[in-house]
C-alpha cells in the first residue's frame, strides 16, 4: 500500500522538450544532444571499423602519449574491464601497442601506432560532413556560439586549478 504523500505540481517534471523549465531540464537536453552527436560521429567511424570507444582512447593516446590503462579508463569514462576489451581491440586492429613501463613491469602503458595515427586524420576527414549535418539546423555564428558555450559548461574556470 502505498503512502498518502502529496505529489509536486506536475509544471515542474523533467523533461527534454524545449521550453522544460525542470532544473533537469539542461542535464536532459545535453544527454539527448550526446545521444545525437555519438550517433552520427559512430556514421563517420564506422567504415574506418572503429567506435566512438576505440577513438576515444585514440584521442587520449594522441593528447597525452603512452598511457597507462588506469589513466585511459578515467579519461574515458570506462571501468578497468571495458577499457581492456578496447585496448584488446585497437592492439587486434594493429592501431595501439602495450608496452611495459620501465621500473614496473606490473604495468603497461598503452601507444598509438603509426597506424593508428592515420586512421585518426582519417577519422578527422570522415566526420567533417556529418559534423557539418549536426548543426545544420544552426544560424550563421551559432555553431561557434554553441561550441564556446558547451567548452564553459564542460571545463569551468576553477577546474583548470
Amino acid at each position: 500500500m502505498a503512502a498518502d504523500v502529496s505529489r509536486p505540481s506536475t509544471s515542474s517534471r523533467a523533461t527534454d522538450r524545449p521550453e522544460d523549465a525542470s532544473p533537469f531540464a539542461l542535464g536532459l537536453l545535453l544527454r539527448r544532444a550526446h545521444w545525437r552527436a555519438a550517433a552520427v560521429m559512430e556514421e563517420a567511424l564506422r567504415p574506418l571499423g572503429v567506435e566512438l570507444r576505440h577513438f576515444a582512447v585514440l584521442i587520449e593516446l594522441v593528447n597525452h602519449g603512452p598511457t597507462v590503462q588506469r589513466d585511459l579508463a578515467a579519461a574515458t569514462g570506462s571501468d578497468k574491464a571495458g577499457i581492456m576489451r578496447v585496448v584488446d581491440d585497437l592492439e587486434r586492429k594493429g592501431l595501439a601497442v602495450r608496452k611495459t613501463v620501465p621500473g614496473d613491469r606490473r604495468v603497461r602503458a598503452v601507444e598509438i601506432t603509426p597506424q593508428g595515427l592515420e586512421l585518426f586524420d582519417a577519422a578527422h576527414v570522415a566526420a567533417g560532413p556529418q559534423a557539418e549535418r549536426l548543426v545544420a539546423e544552426l544560424g550563421p555564428g551559432e555553431s561557434e556560439q554553441l561550441t564556446a558555450l558547451l567548452t564553459r559548461v564542460a571545463h569551468p574556470a576553477d577546474d583548470e586549478a
